[in-house]
């Protein structure tokens, strides 16, 4: 498992191949680089540089002292099970941590990618088997629907939630949800905060579960500072699909005459809703930080992570650790329990 870290972080870095010593052949090595653009054909959401920012992303926790340091706190029992895993494909390798869950744990995999995201899960398994052939008889791709599993973990809409519920009700499961992050400013964030906040926001479009979709600010706080923070992310309205969403929303809010705040790639709507629409952000103001956070306690099945000061830092929203799990459900914990 290490080893594909290195070879993500090579990848990351535009490295030649390095030799042997990483694992895979010259050709497998160049091969990842036509795959990286095939998934990009696939879904244009998934330019090179998102694609990149993943790989640099799992290269950090494919670590063997973190990997190890992990997955010792779970008692993992000797029998293996058969856990199903149905993939989002919301943003690059979104299902990376359940897949590796599941093979350090000791379980076989019946793993189904989404069609957004097939392409580079199957890079990974594929990488996975080159480099450890032991791996061809515990991962196996589900056709349709899912047989054999003793345990699900799905990862879906609201929607789709409720259908897996039902669906999986037999065996032990998890199921995931829509969930959103969000920022608390103080109004003291610095110009590179402020700055990596947009990261935070724009990261993957947008796309993810921990990308922030709404921001609190104080009353009487300035937006044009929050404006001036993220404009060296302006360039992502060049990407065209980006770029349509902002218009349709725009359109859609001046139809609707709502007081909306538009900086020329980004619309900034005053709204309760925590969850808003591509190439917007909602926001409220607060008085009384205990207060807000008091709310906010009540909306906790809603929200993947709070970025601030005090809790995720600016500009990590989308790096957690191998113990952040989504939605605050321990998988290992899961796994081993089966």
């Amino acid at each position: 498992m290490a080893l594909l870290g290195r070879i993500f972080e090579s990848i990351a870095a535009g490295h030649p191949w390095p030799g042997y010593e990483i694992g895979i052949s010259k050709d497998e090595y160049e091969d990842i680089d036509r795959l990286i653009e095939e998934a990009e054909r696939l879904n244009g959401w998934f330019t090179r540089q998102q694609v990149i920012f993943a790989l640099a992303s799992w290269a950090e926790l494919l670590k063997e002292e973190l990997l190890k340091s992990w997955s010792s706190h779970y008692p993992f029992a000797e029998e293996s099970k058969r856990v199903g895993l149905i993939m989002a494909g919301n943003i690059p390798m979104v299902g990376m941590h359940d897949l590796i869950s599941v093979l350090l744990s000791g379980h076989h995999l019946i793993l189904r990618p989404s069609s957004d995201d097939h392409v580079l899960i199957r890079m990974v398994v594929a990488l996975l088997t080159t480099l450890d052939e032991a791996y061809h008889d515990i991962i196996q791709w589900a056709d349709g629907k899912l047989k054999g599993h003793e345990a699900i973990i799905a990862t879906g809409s609201d929607n789709t939630s409720r259908y897996f519920e039902y669906y999986f009700s037999q065996v032990p499961h998890i199921i995931r949800k829509n969930r959103n992050g969000i920022a608390i400013l103080n109004g003291q964030e610095t110009e590179a905060e402020l700055k990596a906040l947009g990261q935070d926001i724009f990261q993957y479009f947008g796309l993810g579960c921990r990308n922030v979709s709404k921001i609190y600010v104080p009353e009487g706080y300035d937006l044009d500072t929050f404006f001036g923070g993220i404009y060296p992310h302006h360039s992502i309205i060049e990407h065209n699909k980006y770029a349509n969403n902002y218009d349709y929303y725009r359109s859609v809010f001046l139809l609707n005459e709502d007081n909306i705040l538009d900086n020329g790639f980004l619309l900034l709507k005053r709204h309760e809703a925590l969850a808003s629409p591509m190439a917007s952000l909602h926001y409220e103001r607060y008085s009384d930080e205990d207060a807000l956070r008091k709310s906010l306690s009540a909306q906790s099945d809603q929200i993947q992570c709070i970025v601030s000061r005090k809790d995720v830092p600016f500009g990590k929203a989308q790096s957690p650790a191998l113990d952040d799990y989504a939605d605050g459900v321990d998988t290992m914990q899961f796994l081993a329990e089966l």
